[in-house]
């Protein structure tokens, strides 16, 4: 990547005085000091850009391996358990063979709130099982979304990517229904 491509995360902080190298009595970790105003990051309670929170902030897509007989039966009661532990999130349905750029049978569950996102995600940490999960937010740019600002929970996998490139700036709306009709008219993957 070139020289000055990337945004710095510091920005806004130009000015701020130097943090201190104070050891905390655990004798590891970094004393920070509080915050002037004393106010948490808006990152607890909304989504940083370019996330766009219109429709779900985040995409958590929970792979298994359809051939594999005990994948499937655990990856249909994670499921349902997902589903009565998580009613609040938007579940989709369960996909017995590769849909979209999944390269494998999968469902996906969305959440609508920064706190949604850390529960569901330090919850799925635990009961994954043998599952692989994509975690992506849901920005203008699917591709990116599904190539640069995602997260894996156990083996990733390779993603069929091509039809991603060709939804930016559709918003969150547009692109699902356009990964709709690419599924239904067969074009999953």
């Amino acid at each position: 990547m070139k020289q000055g491509s990337l945004k710095s995360p510091l920005e806004g902080y130009e000015n701020a005085e130097p943090l201190p190298n104070t050891i905390n009595p655990d004798g590891k970790s970094l004393y920070n000091p509080p915050a002037p105003d004393r106010k948490l990051s808006s990152s607890y309670t909304e989504f940083p850009p370019p996330i766009d929170s219109s429709n779900n902030g985040f995409d958590f897509h929970i792979y298994y391996m359809q051939s594999v007989p005990e994948e499937m039966q655990y990856a249909k009661e994670l499921h349902e358990r997902i589903r009565r532990e998580f009613p609040e999130l938007r579940i989709y349905k369960f996909w017995d063979k590769p849909v979209g750029p999944h390269p494998v049978a999968m469902f996906e569950v969305n959440t609508f709130t920064p706190h949604q996102t850390g529960a569901f995600f330090s919850w799925l940490t635990v009961w994954r099982g043998p599952c692989s999960v994509l975690i992506h937010p849901t920005t203008d740019s699917p591709y990116k979304d599904h190539t640069e600002l995602m997260s894996w929970m156990g083996r990733p996998w390779p993603l069929y990517t091509e039809p991603l490139k060709k939804m930016a700036g559709r918003g969150t709306v547009g692109r699902l229904e356009s990964v709709q009709s690419s599924v239904a008219n067969g074009a999953a993957r």
